[in-house]
């Protein structure tokens, strides 16, 4: 029989994790063909989530705890979860009920087919506009920067194979990134169709300058696209401010009585110089972060574990 590991991050959702988790026992109990458990991973959630997390812990052997030191984020949470995890498939999930835990076996289903991941497709997300435009725009970083398939839809309800997951735990820099983990592992990827229900509690941990860092750190992390960018970028300014000199040295010569322009001289200096400011901020970034690799940065680091 074989294993299925759920693999939960969790943050502020002390008053949603328990039916999350009583419908994941209803649903696997109810296939039968599965064994399985479930890890619960602790961000340092300000509320009494760990409290929640250690009753049920004592209520049922097949869930496990983890409790970090401080907050890390929600991909450092699952790759915690995904290093203690050895299940034949693993799937991902949120804490806060809008994923429904009660149609993984749409997920399983499409990995018995042969897929080596399979990642849930909402036709609406009962998200607000502020996240429904963080998605699309995280959508087209992924396409862009990592090279994601334009027909394939990204959901952090997703359920992968063992070796995808063996592959995935091999990163241990500091800036983990789910989504180019898996695409880094294989393109044999599927999407399934699942209902997106509105959230039962509380509001999305997600502010701006999160998503923004994790943008940021999605294409800083797995692709060197950005670099050449700035090069293209910085190619092209050069040949624009080179043929501007030649039109500027041939007015001269046709109309000596020109005079000297002060504003549009002005002008290109800003420019070129925000252009230099902004490609030497792109390239500190990435030094930066091999610095801090190289310093062994924790992902993460565990304060207790239960039932491990």
């Amino acid at each position: 029989m074989k294993k299925v590991s759920f693999v939960i991050p969790c943050y502020r959702s002390e008053r949603t994790l328990p039916h999350v988790i009583a419908e994941i026992e209803e649903k696997m109990n109810t296939l039968g063909t599965y064994q399985y458990d479930i890890f619960l991973v602790n961000d340092c959630s300000p509320d009494n989530t760990f409290q929640v997390i250690r009753k049920l812990c004592g209520e049922y052997e097949n869930i496990k705890g983890i409790d970090f030191a401080r907050n890390f984020g929600q991909h450092a949470a699952l790759m915690a979860g995904l290093r203690h995890a050895d299940g034949d498939y693993v799937v991902c999930l949120d804490d806060d009920g809008q994923t429904p835990a009660d149609e993984v076996d749409r997920l399983l289903n499409k990995l018995e087919e042969g897929y080596d991941a399979v990642y849930a497709q909402y036709d609406h997300k009962q998200h607000s506009a502020f996240r429904n435009l963080g998605s699309k725009l995280n959508e087209r970083m992924t396409r862009m920067m990592l090279g994601k398939p334009p027909e394939l839809y990204l959901s952090s309800y997703f359920a992968v194979k063992r070796f995808v997951v063996e592959d995935m735990i091999r990163y241990e820099n500091s800036y983990p990134y789910v989504i180019g983990l898996v695409l880094r592992a294989t393109r044999n990827i599927a999407n399934v169709p699942v209902n997106h229900r509105e959230r039962e509690a509380g509001t999305s941990g997600y502010t701006l300058k999160k998503l923004m860092g994790l943008w940021f750190n999605g294409f800083t992390a797995f692709s060197v696209k950005p670099l050449r960018a700035a090069t293209c970028v910085g190619g092209v300014s050069a040949v624009i401010g080179f043929l501007y000199g030649i039109y500027t040295i041939i007015k001269r010569f046709v109309n000596p009585a020109v005079p000297m322009g002060f504003s549009s001289m002005m002008s290109a200096m800003v420019f070129f110089g925000g252009m230099i400011m902004l490609m030497l901020g792109l390239i500190g970034e990435y030094i930066g972060r091999i610095y801090i690799s190289l310093n062994n940065s924790p992902q993460y680091v565990i304060r207790e574990k239960l039932n491990i």
